[in-house]
């Protein structure tokens, strides 16, 4: 695939929106990828990768080769918004996640709502296993949401199993990453390893993240390569049973104090929004929130509308 330098702004706008929602607990990366058109490239990069190191080796290093296997200029635009974001708009997030919570989850709500509505639309005639995976996915998604988190071993084996199952749900639409590992009981130990430097936890989760990606990435790429519709539908039901945990008026039930002493709500319940204002003492902002949800809903419009545009193009 040919790309002008404009592409690869434009990837890595993308990567940007990803690493804005790689930051935000409830919203994945794997999400913004899906909605942006650029998930199947993502996957099948990530499963070139262990190929294009055999052709690096036995082509006794030509690296021209290998960039052209890895699809590089792609990874490197991509992953460059990532870390700018995640560098620049992470502390940015945090606070208005913080001080402006309603607002930002309901722009969020909009955003995955209309994000399902486009990836089923790409499916002109339903069968029954479409909508048997749509069910599965939706049911999936919302118990994800719902488990409450456990205390578990903080032996490098576990850690091991935390990093390949917390970076394998990043890469899936509507779970984030951050999420699965306070379900696992390894978020906090997970950041304070990063804090302390603790090398022999940080290598052994990488590890574990890097089998995962690769090994996952695998597996999906060929579940859309043989069950295409029956995948895309369970993903977008992912996505769909995700909402619970990004509706915008929730009551913390249980949390935990994290290693810089911030709080981290382990368990939510969702409530109306009179409900939220009784209970906080703040306003429901329910106009707010529709009009960002509204917001939200339109982006994806938007974006579709240019990816159509720049195709025809």
């Amino acid at each position: 695939m040919k790309r002008q330098i404009k592409d690869y702004i434009l990837i890595t706008v993308k990567g940007i929106a990803m690493g804005a929602a790689d930051v935000i607990p409830g919203v994945s990366g794997g999400t913004i990828a899906f909605i942006t058109g650029i998930y199947r490239e993502l996957l099948s990069s990530i499963k070139n990768l262990p190929h294009a190191v055999k052709t690096l080796v036995s082509s006794r290093f030509d690296f021209k080769l290998f960039w052209k296997d890895v699809n590089g200029s792609f990874l490197v635009a991509l992953l460059l918004g990532i870390g700018l974001s995640i560098m620049s708009l992470a502390k940015l997030m945090v606070y208005l996640l913080k001080y402006h919570p309603v607002p930002v989850w309901s722009f969020f709500f909009g955003l995955i709502l209309a994000s399902v509505w486009f990836v089923l639309k790409d499916i002109d005639k339903w069968k029954v296993s479409y909508c048997v995976s749509l069910i599965l996915g939706i049911v999936a998604g919302y118990l994800i949401t719902v488990i409450s988190p456990s205390e578990t071993p903080n032996d490098l084996w576990f850690i091991f199993l935390s990093g390949a199952i917390a970076i394998c749900a990043m890469i899936l639409p509507g779970i984030s990453g951050s999420f699965i590992l306070l379900l696992l009981g390894k978020y906090a130990y997970v950041l304070s390893a990063l804090n302390r430097l603790d090398i022999p936890v940080i290598l052994v989760f990488a590890a574990g993240a890097t089998v995962g990606i690769i090994s996952f990435s695998h597996f999906l790429s060929w579940l859309l390569k043989k069950y295409n519709f029956q995948t895309i539908a369970f993903l977008a039901g992912i996505m769909f049973g995700s909402l619970n945990k990004i509706w915008p008026w929730k009551q913390v039930i249980e949390s935990t104090v994290d290693s810089h002493g911030e709080t981290i709500p382990l368990l939510e319940t969702n409530i109306l929004p009179d409900t939220y204002s009784e209970l906080t003492g703040s306003p429901s902002l329910v106009l707010y929130a529709i009009v960002m949800m509204a917001a939200g809903f339109s982006i994806i419009f938007i974006m579709n509308a240019v990816a159509t545009n720049m195709k025809k193009k």
